[in-house]
């Protein structure tokens, strides 16, 4: 009834990898719609300024979302002209930028603006997750891989409260709660720098046997392999004489 499954998701550690270092991009954003819904209740403390207007709270929480936005309407150009992998690092580096902004903030209009940062870069990462994953992975397990940015979302939102929850009686509550979650960002760039290019962008910029090499990684049945021959363009001839050849 069903046809044979070819490759499994945990079949192999590069695989795994990679899935698992592109959704840390869905974590990050789970875990900040989390972090700063238990953030808020320390912040009115500290200032009364913010306490005594409902306007200025929900600026704090919905900035996010504008900065959000920008970022996933920026993501596209970013992925397209840097490449997807320096996209990831850029979505990282303003997501703990903004993380340690909001921090360190003196007062609530520096929490807005480092929120804004952290904003673009879930927006950046939710452009640049999925997009790895679809571009790299044979169309059997897509699906299923694609599914696993939705999973972190989810599992980034149960964790923030959990972390919340651990850091309520400590000392500079909502600092801590805002500053830790830079940490997965910080994760991810690590494991990123260890990951090569994604295949689709290298062969946009030309390099087909770099874009070969990465693919070989994913793709052990032929059919595989001309599926992704042709995701990346090349021509049948081609194909038969140099396309995963060896």
């Amino acid at each position: 009834m069903f046809p044979k499954r070819r490759m499994w998701y945990f079949s192999d550690s590069y695989v795994l990898g990679l899935t698992v270092t592109a959704g840390i991009g869905g974590f990050l954003f789970g875990y900040d719609t989390g972090a700063i819904s238990g953030a808020l209740l320390h912040i009115k403390y500290e200032f009364e300024v913010v306490n005594q207007s409902f306007i200025l709270q929900e600026k704090i929480i919905s900035i996010a979302l504008v900065g959000a936005i920008i970022g996933a309407a920026s993501g596209g150009w970013i992925s397209g002209g840097y490449g997807r992998k320096n996209a990831t690092l850029i979505a990282d580096v303003l997501f703990t930028g903004g993380a340690i902004i909001a921090a360190a903030a003196p007062d609530p209009y520096i929490i807005i603006l480092g929120r804004l940062l952290v904003g673009v870069g879930v927006g950046v990462a939710s452009v640049t997750a999925p997009l790895c994953i679809a571009e790299t992975f044979p169309s059997e397990v897509r699906g299923g891989l694609m599914s696993t940015n939705v999973l972190m979302i989810t599992v980034g939102q149960f964790l923030s409260y959990l972390v919340n929850l651990a850091l309520t009686e400590v000392p500079g509550t909502w600092r801590w709660m805002l500053g830790v979650s830079g940490v997965p960002a910080i994760i991810q760039f690590v494991l990123m720098l260890f990951m090569p290019e994604f295949p689709p962008w290298l062969s946009m910029k030309r390099d087909q046997d770099g874009a070969i090499s990465v693919f070989s990684a994913t793709s052990e049945e032929d059919s595989q392999k001309k599926e992704h021959c042709q995701i990346l363009g090349i021509s049948q001839i081609k194909r038969d004489q140099s396309c995963f050849s060896g």
